[in-house]
């Protein structure tokens, strides 16, 4: 299974060192089979010589430029990072990225062999403006993707679920993960609210390749504890 932490704009850089250290400690010590991501903030991206593979929330698709705020391909080839988030509800719905842009940036980094985390997900008011509707949306999310890309993991992560508190019914997740399933075969995860109480039941369904942890993921005991319960599930 893939257990992925997405850590936003928290820990520091001495912080984050710690944290992928104490994770990285953990699948040693335990000889655990499962693919472990973390995402840290951009200025905690580093070397770091661990089990634990370091990807990016976020990069311009450019080598380097005049592109203020952001980092392109020569900043992730320093710490030779070749992962990366890309279509992160927060960024689709809080900083405005088009479909256009999240293409681009798709096409830019799949050229160059990059594993991508492509997210999709719906907002509240698709959901419950019936299953058509919420699936025609995600639908679009799909448009200009290429869903066989052999780096491609795909992770559903519903809007309203995430930081809320909030998920879904194992069945609903179960139900919508199938439909997924059918647009692309590659890892399917699931995030939203994903927290220790629930990742394992999470886990358990059926098309669930891994889990996209959030603000859960944020303390190194408890993201540990994820990775030891897909390593029983395995």
């Amino acid at each position: 299974m893939i257990i992925a932490a997405n850590l936003k704009t928290n820990l520091t850089r001495k912080e984050t060192k710690k944290y992928i250290n104490e994770v990285d400690a953990y699948i040693t010590s335990c000889n655990s089979s499962q693919e472990v991501l973390v995402f840290p903030a951009m200025s905690s991206l580093d070397t770091y010589k661990s089990s634990v593979v370091v990807g990016a929330q976020n990069a311009y698709p450019t080598d380097n430029g005049a592109f203020t705020g952001e980092i392109g391909l020569t900043h992730l080839n320093e710490f030779d990072i070749k992962t990366i988030l890309i279509g992160h509800s927060e960024r689709r719905h809080i900083l405005g990225e088009t479909q256009e842009e999240l293409v681009k940036k798709f096409n830019y980094f799949k050229e160059l062999g990059f594993k991508i985390v492509y997210c999709v997900g719906e907002p509240l008011e698709k959901r419950e403006a019936g299953k058509d509707v919420m699936m025609e949306y995600i639908s679009t999310q799909y448009e200009g993707i290429d869903t066989q890309y052999e780096n491609l993991i795909i992770a559903y992560e519903p809007v309203w679920a995430i930081g809320t508190g909030l998920t879904p019914t194992l069945d609903d997740i179960k139900d919508i993960h199938k439909e997924l399933k059918d647009k692309s075969s590659a890892p399917l995860l699931y995030g939203g609210s994903v927290k220790v109480a629930n990742a394992k039941e999470v886990l358990s369904i059926e098309n669930v390749d891994g889990v996209l942890v959030g603000s859960a993921a944020l303390c190194a005991e408890d993201f540990c504890k994820m990775i030891e319960f897909a390593e029983e599930l395995s």
